[in-house]
């Protein structure tokens, strides 16, 4: 007997629907639930040819049916195949997405430190406030899950858990439904200890795959807020045009700076907070106003791009104290506008001009 779509479609309904309530499925049940718009009696016949292929079971004569073994191996396989595909193309997407979007980074800043004569850098683009998206625990035998948990901006991070107690792959789907309930839309922030509770109670003996879901989830978020923070610079020569920096003690601390790196992400983690021009969003640090000791002689002007969905990253210019303001100011408004309209109306394409980054305009020149 042939598994029709329409029979799936059926068998789905019920293994949800008895997820949900715990209790067997009838056809009128069946027929609210779906939008196949089938007469209960259709409905009847095709859960009869379910049974007959063991996908469902009738536990009493006068009940509806609930699934079998066969039944649910066959929708974990589905939804398992599904997610996996899911998961394999966003990864895809991702790596396309983050490979122009490196490409694209590096010229700005290569174009910033022609058009100014400073130091320019700009980090790529970290979620600020990441939510959850989508939690798949799968079974990998009875003592081990696969954990995947996909962030906002399809950050996806892979576990595997290890169980003191087994589970089977009814266990296994109802956490599923429980975590992604409770958790889908949420930031690290609103997964607060009553939550965390209340999901434990419903998980019942299976506290320990809570808690190492949850510890899962805010790896990931932590790991794409606070660390690997890519940052790309440019123009390090141009601190020898002035004077005030060229000596050797300043340039070499400029320099090191700027190579290594974690001072540059540290400079940006501890500005972030700082309030910005409300009509421009940049900031300016003069000198001592910065929290990097080897940038005391320098000034440091940043802004913050922002590409949507809480995607944000910073573009900053580095130079004497007396550096064209002005100039300086209109180029990083110039790029941050560029980028946001960029990246959000073409998604990273192929081709990127530099006009496309930076438009020429009044003020825009060297």
């Amino acid at each position: 007997m042939e598994l029709t779509d329409r029979k799936r479609k059926i068998l789905n309904a019920i293994i949800r629907n008895y997820l949900e309530t715990g209790e067997p499925v009838g056809s009128r049940t069946i027929s609210r639930y779906t939008d196949l718009n089938l007469s209960s009696a259709t409905i009847r016949n095709e859960m009869s040819d379910l049974e007959e292929m063991g996908y469902i079971v009738q536990p009493h004569t006068s009940a509806g049916r609930i699934p079998s073994d066969k039944g649910y191996r066959l929708y974990v396989n589905a939804l398992v195949e599904e997610k996996t595909s899911q998961v394999s193309a966003m990864n895809t997407l991702m790596i396309y997405k983050t490979n122009r979007m490196e490409e694209i980074l590096k010229q700005v800043v290569r174009l910033l430190a022609t058009r100014t004569n400073y130091t320019t850098m700009i980090s790529a683009p970290s979620y600020k406030g990441n939510k959850v998206k989508f939690i798949q625990l799968s079974r990998l035998n009875e003592r081990q899950l696969l954990t995947v948990v996909v962030i906002e901006g399809n950050i996806i991070k892979n576990h595997i858990i290890d169980l003191d107690e087994s589970i089977n792959e009814e266990q296994v789907l109802k956490l599923n439904l429980l975590l992604n309930t409770r958790l889908n839309g949420l930031t690290l922030a609103d997964i607060n200890l009553g939550l965390i509770s209340n999901i434990k109670e419903e998980a019942g003996i299976h506290v320990q795959v809570v808690n190492d879901v949850l510890d899962t989830i805010a790896e990931v978020i932590r790991a794409e807020t606070d660390e690997n923070m890519e940052i790309y610079t440019s123009g390090a020569n141009n601190i020898f045009r002035y004077p005030e920096l060229a000596d050797k003690s300043r340039a070499s601390q400029l320099i090191t700076a700027l190579e290594e790196k974690s001072l540059l992400a540290d400079f940006i983690k501890d500005t972030e907070a700082d309030e910005t021009d409300p009509g421009t969003g940049i900031k300016v640090y003069i000198g001592e106003e910065g929290p990097v000791e080897s940038m005391k002689d320098c000034s440091v002007v940043t802004a913050t791009y922002d590409l949507g969905d809480g995607l944000q990253g910073t573009i900053g210019i580095i130079g004497p104290k007396r550096m064209d303001y002005e100039k300086v100011m209109h180029n990083l408004n110039t790029v941050k506008e560029s980028l946001n309209e960029l990246f959000r109306t073409k998604k990273v394409t192929d081709e990127v001009t530099d006009d496309e980054v930076m438009p020429s305009g009044p003020g825009s020149q060297t």
